[in-house]
């Protein structure tokens, strides 16, 4: 799989390159459009330059938006529907209220649309696009497997099984396992919560009544604890108050590694990567290492993101055809 990719920071092309990815059913390939549409990914390059242009938040909301998509009946881009009638689609449910930028997405759409009509599904412009917000936040590039189709179903239900900001390690490994995703993609995976911002509501368990025996997490160190509290207190908060993931939160680096071992990290299911020495092997990896993390990364992304399912290309990402 290594192959498969390069890091633009230094690491060559591999000579040979292999053009086929198969996960629970059909195969994905690099050259896809190549005939069909030619300049699929320069369009959506473009598209995505110009949102992260006018808004620094756009990176952090379409790689959140493309994890949540691939964790719930693969990457179909079910997450992009409207809700209708009486269904609530996975836009509306509990965990995923936060996402935005969708914009972003249906720009690059109406774009491809007018190049190329109804050749390029809504699911591969979010994965390429997930894959162009984390170069132009100063992170790695890699070629974008591609063929995914659209999925039709999209029910706010199942956005519970969303692996959570609370979750402990055991919760987080058996998430990722059934989707086939192992502990070191779980662990290269979090890398992405170098991006963006999180309300209280997502680590205000670490902070207010931990527990019978703690007010505030001991495994968080105590001044962001104080910070934390002050910023999101039990009552009269804010509205929309909360903290970056990480103290350069447009730039996609190694910080959150280094974060977890310091104790600063905002989500128990960050600090939970230090409970197992696997992952706390990893996290040093990572902390120590950001081409190492890099290659992880792309690596892990690639495998994520060829989780499939859909059934069509939709002309409109809001709408089944």
């Amino acid at each position: 799989m290594m192959c498969l990719f390069a890091i633009r920071a230094g690491a060559a092309l591999c000579s040979l390159l292999v053009l086929s990815f198969s996960y629970r059913g059909y195969a994905l390939s690099l050259n896809y459009y190549d005939k069909t549409c030619p300049n699929v990914e320069s369009i959506i390059a473009t598209a995505m330059k110009n949102a992260v242009a006018k808004d620094k938040t756009v990176p952090a909301a379409l790689l959140r938006m493309h994890f949540h998509d691939c964790f719930i009946r693969g990457c179909d881009g079910s997450v992009l529907l409207d809700s209708v009638g009486s269904n609530t689609a996975e836009k509306d449910g509990p965990p995923n209220v936060s996402l935005h930028a969708f914009y972003a997405i249906e720009s690059a759409k109406k774009q491809v649309e007018s190049s190329c009509p109804g050749i390029v599904s809504c699911a591969d412009i979010l994965a390429l696009a997930a894959r162009d917000v984390v170069v132009l936040s100063g992170g790695p590039t890699w070629d974008v497997p591609k063929g995914r189709l659209d999925g039709r179903t999209s029910q706010a239900a199942e956005t519970r099984s969303l692996p959570a900001p609370t979750f402990n390690f055991s919760q987080l490994q058996q998430s990722f396992s059934q989707r086939g995703l192992s502990t070191e993609d779980l662990v290269a995976l979090s890398g992405g919560h170098t991006l963006g911002f999180s309300h209280c509501s997502s680590f205000e368990n670490r902070i207010h009544n931990f527990s019978s025996t703690n007010d505030v997490d001991p495994s968080m160190h105590p001044g962001l604890a104080s910070s934390l509290k002050s910023t999101c207190p039990i009552n009269n908060r804010p509205r929309n108050a909360g903290s970056n993931m990480d103290p350069s939160p447009t730039t996609f680096d190694n910080t959150y590694y280094k974060l977890i071992l310091q104790g600063k990290s905002l989500f128990s299911s960050d600090q939970a990567l230090l409970t197992s020495p696997k992952t706390k092997s990893l996290v040093s990896k990572f902390s120590s290492s950001q081409d190492a993390f890099y290659k992880a990364f792309v690596k892990s992304m690639i495998k994520m993101s060829s989780i499939n399912g859909g059934q069509e290309i939709r002309k409109d990402c809001r709408v089944v055809n």
